[in-house]
């Protein structure tokens, strides 16, 4: 796989999981990286493994003037950035009748707005270097709905759709975006970062709270290591030619590639009904649909 070098990377999230690991191996092959999480403090011993190459910043990304002062930050002290990674994100598992609005409107402001605000900030540079790759982390939840876990399924539903949309956007100006689906790891994300309704109901014990319950108890024990996924990740993000989706993980290609497959013939299934619904051909609009 040819590669590129990417020099200067901005990462969200730094304080567990993929985002920890990503910075930690990019200091440690001679990277520059802009380590945020929002408490600097979990995040100084990994500014420590490189000073010359790291810049440890604050930022929640939910607010934007944090966002702001983030990458006027990196600008001043970096002068461009090659790759932004937007890891920062968690998840909140309840049945669609037991979410709460406040928790649901939170992870929404993380998972999505906070996402996109880092893209627009960014974007600006990247368009002026003409060049850059956008990594926005989402998960094999967003390309398969479980039960119990629809309001996370529909930040990373919507991660999927706004990247998507963004890759064929940045296309012709240099700058491109890759989607990473992965599935279970052991990082935090099904531990304490997790959250979960106050209420549970009872009628949902056998679906939504019973995967809630099994999430939570492989916490720990999942197949994937977050240090080679973080290894994909960074390979993948400088290679010549990033693929639009990267699923990381067994249990995340075997999984979306079933949801694939069953879409494939739920899309031919419905094929006649689909087509049934356009105007009729008519000899006078020469065999193509008449608008009324």
């Amino acid at each position: 796989m040819a590669r590129i070098d990417r020099s200067v990377w901005f990462v969200t999230g730094c304080s567990t999981g993929f985002g920890r690991e990503i910075a930690r191996q990019l200091l440690e092959a001679g990277k520059k990286v802009v380590v945020t999480a929002r408490d600097a403090e979990k995040i100084a011993d990994l500014a420590a493994l490189a000073p010359e190459n790291a810049l440890a910043l604050s930022l929640n990304v939910d607010k934007a003037d944090e966002i702001a002062a983030a990458v006027k930050a990196a600008r001043e002290k970096f002068g461009r950035i090659d790759v932004l990674v937007n890891n920062a994100g968690y998840g909140y598992l309840a049945a669609v009748e037991e979410g709460e609005d406040a928790e649901i409107r939170a992870m929404f402001e993380t998972n999505v707005f906070g996402l996109a605000a880092l893209c627009r900030a960014v974007l600006p540079i990247m368009r002026a270097q003409k060049s850059g790759v956008i990594v926005n982390i989402s998960s094999m939840g967003g390309i398969c709905g479980f039960p119990g876990i629809g309001y996370y399924n529909a930040t990373k539903f919507a991660v999927e759709g706004l990247s998507e949309a963004m890759a064929k956007e940045l296309a012709p100006l240099g700058v491109k975006v890759l989607i990473v689906e992965p599935g279970p790891f052991r990082t935090d994300w099904a531990g304490r970062s997790l959250k979960t309704p106050k209420q549970a109901i009872d009628a949902y014990a056998e679906t939504a709270v019973a995967r809630r319950k099994a999430t939570q108890a492989y916490s720990g024990t999942q197949l994937g290591d977050p240090a080679r996924g973080a290894a994909a990740i960074i390979a993948t993000a400088q290679s010549a030619s990033p693929p639009l989706r990267l699923a990381l993980g067994s249990v995340a290609q075997n999984v979306i590639g079933e949801r694939t497959e069953a879409f494939r013939l739920e899309l031919e299934a419905g094929r006649e009904v689909a087509l049934s619904c356009d105007y009729p051909e008519t000899a006078e609009s020469g065999g193509k649909p008449k608008i009324r």
